[in-house]
């Protein structure tokens, strides 16, 4: 199965019915969801083959089919880290992407991540090296490249999710849940309106302000 993608398309094939994807987001931004079953649903029937799924949790990259043409997914997972990139998950993708393009296969990223992830952790990692292959590998990309932004959409984590630029991709589309920014919502407002909210001295007061602000 794996070879298969490597010798083109198939005249034959199934999928499922396109307007599940309709649900499979929730409409609530703080309810998580399968990428995976995402990906299933997008793709040909029983076309799909993650690659290394054990290792770098922070993405899901897998090889599909959509309407017989093989195309290799790179994908944000919600369910780990909230879909913030990591180290191991920059090395993953970044690997992946090398090998599609390698063979001509093109890519479709789909981007949930509030961005590169950050802390005393990540530097010991090495961080800052390892996301650049993102951007390095994106650069130097000569297959074709789509991306679709399902929900976060934030910072340099979002541009690595475009092969380095938004205007790098045959096209960047988003779910009607889609949020784009510099930065994550939540940390926006905190700096934004850091003054107004400190000076709310009940704290379920507070509260209840960031949240209005959020929403």
């Amino acid at each position: 199965k794996y070879i298969s993608y490597f010798q083109g398309p198939l005249k034959n094939w199934t999928c499922e019915d396109q307007r599940i994807l309709r649900t499979l987001i929730p409409e609530n931004r703080l309810r998580s969801y399968s990428i995976r079953k995402v990906i299933e649903t997008v793709a040909d029937r029983e076309s799909v083959l993650e690659v290394r799924k054990g290792w770098g949790p922070a993405f899901v990259t897998a090889f599909i089919r959509i309407e017989g043409l093989p195309v290799g997914v790179v994908a944000n997972n919600p369910l780990h880290l909230g879909g913030a990139i990591d180290a191991t998950g920059s090395d993953k993708a970044a690997r992946f992407m090398q090998l599609c393009n390698m063979f001509g296969i093109p890519l479709l990223f789909l981007c949930d991540t509030p961005g590169f992830m950050v802390g005393l952790d990540s530097e010991r990692e090495g961080m800052v090296r390892h996301c650049s292959r993102l951007f390095v590998v994106g650069a130097n990309l000569t297959v074709p490249t789509m991306t679709i932004i399902l929900r976060k959409s934030y910072g340099l984590g979002a541009q690595a999710m475009a092969g380095g630029s938004h205007k790098v991709p045959m096209f960047v589309v988003s779910w009607p849940t889609g949020e784009l920014g510099g930065m994550g919502l939540e940390g926006a407002v905190k700096l934004g309106f850091k003054k107004e909210l400190e000076s709310i001295e009940d704290l379920e007061l507070r509260q209840e302000a960031f949240d209005k602000l959020v929403a």
